[in-house]
């Protein structure tokens, strides 16, 4: 139970931080932003960070060995490097429209698929 929801807390997490950290790439389509300074970015961004932490922190706490989770701390970590690229390449493939997946994206993807698998295995 705890790391299921440790998971769908890391998701969670990762949409903010792709949101604080690429959105803005998009915010000077919205009309309210165009003329948005870098000051007002960073503000916004920072806004979005911090619920990225309301999930990163309870993912943490809830996922750790050492707090009755099953995971350790690198299994911890590894996951989210996982789920921030998989969300990461959703989010540019739906809103970035000129961003394309290559051959070589594929064989990266692969060494973490691979990398998971070495972390857990026992």
């Amino acid at each position: 139970m705890r790391g299921g929801f440790t998971l769908v807390l890391l998701v969670l997490s990762n949409v903010f931080m792709t949101l604080a950290w690429y959105g803005h790439l998009k915010f000077k389509e919205l009309k309210w932003f165009e003329n948005a300074g870098i000051f007002s970015i960073i503000l916004l961004s920072w806004g979005l960070a911090f619920f990225e932490y309301c999930f990163q922190v309870p993912a943490n706490k809830l996922g750790y060995e050492g707090n009755g989770g099953p995971f350790t701390l690198l299994q911890l970590k590894v996951i989210q490097e996982v789920i921030t690229l998989v969300v990461f390449v959703l989010f540019s493939m739906l809103f970035f429209k000129n961003e394309q997946l290559r051959w070589n994206h594929f064989v990266g993807f692969t060494f973490l698929i691979l990398a998971v698998y070495f972390i857990f295995k026992k």
